[in-house]
């Protein structure tokens, strides 16, 4: 330990390693694909969920999961994080970036202001001073501003590539006999359409 304490950029570099951990864990989960048991049934119905991770819609992912798939198991069901379209998805990835390149910065004692020939204000020589609290506080901030910037409210649901709902246009989340009833009424269209070509081919 005295070893340790004779070398503080090992601090400094082992608390970026576990918020670049920590930032990574964040973006997996959220890009997390949580497959039903059956997921490996080439050729069954699949009922796909794009859902706002940010707005705590996992967790209704999963319980929907489960009811879906104890009344109709031969369904797979997959789901993702929806990621929003237009300039907040790239302006939430910038500001992701530049989070991390700032807390370099004050890691390394670096005077950014010095290579735009401008004195190095009070709030940098502080962040300078206080690194790991400067660090953490940049860290959570940004987080939260990057989760508003891309909370899209969506809970898209497909069944086999077809739209068969979408929160973003009907402005709530189906409940879970109107799915029922979705899932029923596809199942039955999707049967009497094989039934026809079976007829034809015959």
């Amino acid at each position: 330990m005295a070893r340790l304490k004779q070398f503080p950029c090992f601090w400094y570099l082992l608390v970026f390693a576990g918020l670049c951990v920590l930032e990574s864990h964040i973006n997996v989960s959220a890009e997390d694909i949580l497959p039903s048991k059956l997921s490996q049934n080439v050729g069954a119905p699949t009922l796909k969920f794009l859902y706002c991770y940010s707005c705590g819609y996992r967790k209704t992912f999963d319980q929907y999961v489960q009811i879906i798939q104890q009344k109709y198991p031969f369904i797979v069901i997959d789901g993702q994080n929806y990621d929003p379209p237009g300039f907040n998805m790239y302006l939430a990835r910038l500001i992701g970036i530049v989070k991390m390149l700032v807390i370099v910065c004050i890691l390394g004692a670096v005077n950014i202001f010095e290579y735009i020939n401008q004195p190095q204000p009070s709030w940098w020589i502080w962040c300078t001073e206080n690194k790991l609290y400067a660090c953490m506080m940049l860290f959570f901030v940004c987080n939260i501003i990057e989760g508003q910037l891309i909370q899209s409210g969506a809970f898209e649901i497909s069944l086999n590539d077809v739209p068969v709902w979408s929160k973003l246009e009907t402005g709530r989340i189906p409940q879970p006999a109107e799915l029922f009833q979705i899932i029923e009424n596809h199942m039955q269209f999707t049967d009497s359409k094989i039934e026809l070509n079976n007829g034809f081919a015959k």
